[in-house]
């Protein structure tokens, strides 16, 4: 299977979030972003390492790269392969003794690491066509190519539930609100398998 290489777009959270973050990765060769709700510690472990800012001990995932590389493992990729019931799973691959293997992780671990060693990051075409979020143009900013009106900050009321969801996700992708992208890309897909 191929799969699409992805960048880390950014980190971002909101009031409400209740501690939680948005990882938000984009197409290298694309113009779709895949939102990743993670928890505030991997935020942090990502954040760190992306800063290159070094805390006066090893993070957690700073000891599993340490213990991958002491026993001779070379991560070569991780890949975001699946996305069950709102849930996304990923592999770490690597490297040992002339053989491949792979680790099962949460993405956000995944990431954590891939920073640390500087491994690319993948997602399977199926995981980013049902839950990337596409911007306007490849590689341009979607809040600099917006231009709404007061106007258009109006729902339609001719439109459905789903279709006006639609209009909302629009929204927050121009925003760049990921998180909130994220929570309507969920609830629409659940009111279509609803429908269907």
């Amino acid at each position: 299977m191929d799969f699409i290489q992805v960048d880390i777009i950014g980190l971002s959270t909101s009031p409400s979030s209740g501690g939680a973050y948005a990882l938000v990765l984009g197409e290298m060769d694309g113009s779709r972003r895949l939102p990743i709700i993670i928890g505030a510690f991997e935020a942090q472990a990502i954040a760190l390492e992306l800063e290159k800012i070094q805390p006066p001990r090893p993070m957690t995932h700073d000891l599993l790269r340490d213990t991958l590389d002491a026993v001779g493992a070379d991560v070569t990729d991780i890949v975001i392969d699946e996305l069950r019931d709102g849930t996304f799973f990923a592999k770490i691959r690597y490297a040992h003794n002339g053989g491949d293997g792979q680790l099962d992780a949460r993405p956000s671990d995944a990431v954590a690491l891939a920073v640390r060693t500087d491994a690319p990051i993948y997602v399977a075409p199926a995981v980013l066509e049902e839950a990337g979020i596409p911007t306007e143009e490849e590689g341009v900013s979607a809040l600099a190519t917006s231009s709404s009106s007061e106007a258009e900050d109006e729902p339609d009321p001719s439109l459905s539930k789903v279709e006006r969801m639609e209009q909302k996700l629009e929204k927050a992708i121009e925003a760049e609100d990921y998180e909130e992208a994220a929570t309507l890309r969920d609830q629409i897909a659940k009111l279509k398998g609803e429908q269907n």
